[in-house]
């Protein structure tokens, strides 16, 4: 089954459930297998997809509670990433506090590569859980949003989010 997300082609795996989410008009679908959170993706289940799983409801759970402002992080098993770069880059955006930014340049230093913030850029860009892992945190030199796999208008919202619960 080939589904298009975010205008990209994804290959779903049959080992792939689906838990559908809607939280105050905000639909997700969240993938998994057994082991790791997948993918994350907007708008309606997937028609004939496998649903929901027990990983899937746990990660619904705490998406509601980041969603509703009383959760900070995550504690869910996300899907490995391929290669070293990919993998520094991910931990350096977990590393980003809730309710705070940083540039794609600064994600370049604290990956130890301070010339790479377009290569820090695309491996942001193709960050397919892009909630649970937070990419909405990272923003233009300029301090203007950027880009975002759930759309700009998304990003907005988080970042709105993080702001209004910081200090909460």
């Amino acid at each position: 089954m080939i589904i298009i997300v975010n205008s990209r082609e994804r290959v779903w795996s049959e080992m792939e459930s689906f838990t559908f989410v809607n939280f105050h008009n905000l639909s997700f679908v969240i993938g998994c297998t057994d082991s790791f959170i997948t993918s994350l993706r907007t708008g309606e289940p997937v028609p004939g997809a496998k649903s929901g799983s027990e990983l899937g409801r746990l990660a619904a759970g705490e998406l509601c509670e980041y969603l509703g402002g009383s959760r900070r992080s995550f504690d869910l098993p996300l899907a490995p990433v391929r290669g070293e770069f990919a993998g520094k880059v991910r931990d350096a955006l977990l590393d980003i506090p809730y309710g705070s930014t940083a540039s794609y340049g600064e994600l370049a230093r604290a990956v130890g590569n301070p010339r790479a913030a377009r290569a820090v850029g695309q491996s942001v860009g193709s960050n397919p859980i892009w909630i649970f892992v937070p990419c909405h945190r990272v923003i233009r030199s300029d301090g203007s949003p950027g880009g975002y796999a759930g759309g700009i208008g998304m990003k907005k919202l988080l970042l709105e989010l993080e702001r209004k619960y910081r200090n909460v």
